[in-house]
């Protein structure tokens, strides 16, 4: 049984017990390449969560009167160790499995998604990845390094190989990264086209959603480490993880928000509404 945190995501006052989708923070981004931050995102999304409705008029839904969900709060990760940080994220993601709901992690940098995946897929072996993403992250190393946020698909390709990593909205990476998808997972760049078939085909399998808010154009979304001009529109992705969210979603994450380079909160904003969003057509 988890603790309630003291300052939850849209003042969420369910018990563990009864909530089917389990919210943690891993406030973590020691591998950010660019501009660091990110590790801010869950505590900044807290606070400013009683800004926003509970209601969605796109969904017509409230989160509170739909199935329950639990804010366990912030994990505390080892900055310096990466594999410790992956260890207790996974630690955290395979306590809410085993009690068979869940998680719903909240990053950090995209690494973090890491450990979430390897808890999920002790549960389920045949699990399927959904990814929103601006890059690829399908680099072996970087800078000599194997565990990053710019090579954790390929990390969690490690894993599941090859035709079980859909990836959308692509517009970043190395030339090698590209051919390399070509033969290893379903890329589709820039843009959300193909994700209709591929909802179809992975009907009745349990999914892991993850979803880097890159993913949106920088004009929508600048609070990031990596803004990558291009990106989809925010009706886009909302139309996107209803869609995926209508699947088995067995766990999920958001990740990337740097509230320190968007001053005016608006970046802090789209992340609470897109977590929103995903709750409830998570139901």
């Amino acid at each position: 049984m988890l603790n309630p945190h003291s300052e939850t995501f849209f003042n969420c006052a369910s018990p563990y017990d009864k909530a089917a989708t389990v919210l943690f923070g891993a406030p973590f981004d020691s591998t950010t390449s660019f501009r660091p931050g990110a590790r801010f995102a869950s505590r900044a999304m807290r606070a400013e969560s009683f800004g926003l409705e509970s209601y969605s008029p796109y969904q017509d839904r409230d989160l509170e009167e739909t199935s329950p969900y639990f804010d366990s709060g912030d994990l505390e990760l080892c900055f310096g160790s990466t594999a410790a940080a992956l260890a207790a994220i996974e630690e955290r993601a395979a306590l809410i499995l085993g009690d068979n709901k869940r998680p719903f992690m909240i990053g950090g940098e995209h690494l973090v998604t890491l450990g979430a995946v390897r808890a999920a897929l002790q549960r389920y072996p045949d699990m399927h990845i959904i990814h929103f993403d601006a890059h690829a992250d399908l680099r072996d190393h970087y800078l000599g390094e194997p565990l990053s946020h710019a090579t954790v698909m390929r990390r969690v390709w490690d894993r599941v190989g090859n035709g079980r990593i859909h990836q959308f909205g692509i517009r970043s990476g190395t030339r090698e990264e590209f051919h390399w998808a070509k033969e290893h997972t379903l890329l589709h760049p820039f843009s959300f086209a193909g994700l209709e078939n591929t909802v179809q085909a992975l009907a009745g399998r349990p999914v892991y959603f993850t979803l880097d808010l890159d993913v949106l154009d920088p004009s929508e979304f600048p609070g990031t480490g990596t803004p990558e001009a291009g990106g989809v529109r925010f009706m886009e992705l909302l139309q996107a993880i209803i869609a995926v969210c209508g699947l088995n979603v067995v766990a999920c994450d958001i990740n990337e928000l740097a509230p320190v380079y968007d001053q005016s909160g608006a970046s802090t904003a789209v992340a609470l509404k897109v977590l929103r969003e995903t709750l409830l057509a998570l139901v």
